[in-house]
């Protein structure tokens, strides 16, 4: 049984409560810290992204899952939540990127590409007969203003920050940034960063269960970590 308080106001997106809320966009955010961790770091040079990929079983092949997309050459993005939810924002945000470069031959800049998918989030909360999309978005990318790292949730707001988590354990993540971060870092520093920051919340860390992205100011460009790469990082985490 639903307490006096709740009872009606979560079976309809579209009824809000007494107090104000809308229940559904609230169980929306609970499947949001269930989902898997993933960190983001920006400095004055560039921007990172590290998320984790779990193995679901011993046949699982953790090649199959991508936990960080690359959504156009300068923008990248991490879910946390219901993957197949952020599967379909993904593709959405890989539209409007395409359509802006074909409309202005130009890249989108990473904040109007955030708001656009935050305005599709944000409608999905108002109409009857749909839900709240399940999962969270960490958007990163440079664009003609910098570097840019914002963190979307299932209601529709966004926000900008020099680092933050989302998904299982962000808590002591973003403890662990908030003590540990420096704006004087450079990329290398915060890819460092956020997989220490990352470890936080793994048994184990290793290249197979995590996936790793940056960019840097001077290229203009998001590219993943090689498995090659990330082992003398992690040797040095690991000591």
């Amino acid at each position: 049984m639903f307490p006096p308080s709740m009872a009606g106001y979560d079976r309809a997106i579209t009824i809000f409560s007494p107090e104000g809320k809308l229940y559904q966009v609230e169980y929306a955010g609970e499947a949001v810290k269930r989902g898997w961790p993933t960190v983001g770091v920006k400095c004055s040079s560039g921007v990172v992204l590290a998320a984790e990929k779990r193995k679901i079983s011993q046949l699982f092949d953790p090649s199959s899952l991508e936990k960080i997309y690359i959504v156009d050459d300068h923008v990248a993005i991490s879910p946390s939540g219901l993957l197949a939810d952020a599967r379909v924002l993904v593709d959405y945000a890989r539209s409007v990127a395409l359509a802006h470069r074909f409309l202005y031959d130009e890249p989108i800049d990473v904040e109007v590409l955030t708001k656009d998918i935050c305005n599709l989030k944000q409608q999905y909360t108002q109409f009857g007969g749909a839900r709240p999309f399940g999962v969270a978005l960490l958007v990163a990318g440079i664009d003609r203003q910098g570097p840019k790292l914002f963190q979307t949730d299932p209601g529709g707001v966004y926000l900008g920050y020099y680092a933050t988590a989302i998904g299982a354990e962000s808590t002591a993540i973003v403890e662990f940034l908030e003590k540990n971060y420096s704006h004087d870092m450079d990329v290398p520093q915060c890819i460092e960063l956020a997989l220490r920051a990352l470890s936080t919340a793994m048994e184990s860390i290793d290249a197979d269960r995590i996936e790793v992205a940056y960019g840097d100011v001077k290229s203009k460009v998001m590219r993943k970590m090689s498995k090659e790469e990330l082992a003398p990082i992690l040797a040095k985490i690991k000591k």
